[in-house]
């Protein structure tokens, strides 16, 4: 709506605070979701919506991984340890 409307307004912030109340939120909102959308469809740099969440998803992969690594980890130490007490036991 505000870029749509940018060209009646002498600026982009002034189109901003006047749309911003007529949709029911602040004005840095609004901007904040016109810069987004700007990164989005490529008109700003910086990462986009979709790369971000990713971004999210390969992380929280990873410190799975992590987790399931660590505990097999352990097991395999456990096991080892109880394999060479049974082997010791006369």
């Amino acid at each position: 709506m505000v870029l749509e409307n940018l060209k009646d307004y002498p600026s982009e912030w002034a189109a901003i605070e006047s749309i911003a109340p007529k949709i029911g939120c602040v004005p840095q909102t609004l901007h904040g979701w016109i810069r987004k959308h700007q990164t989005d469809i490529g008109h700003r740099p910086g990462q986009t919506t979709e790369e971000r969440e990713r971004i999210k998803a390969l992380e929280r992969e990873n410190r799975e991984l992590r987790k399931a690594n660590e505990i097999l980890r352990l097991a395999s130490a456990y096991f080892a340890q109880a394999e060479l007490d049974r082997r010791n036991k006369p």
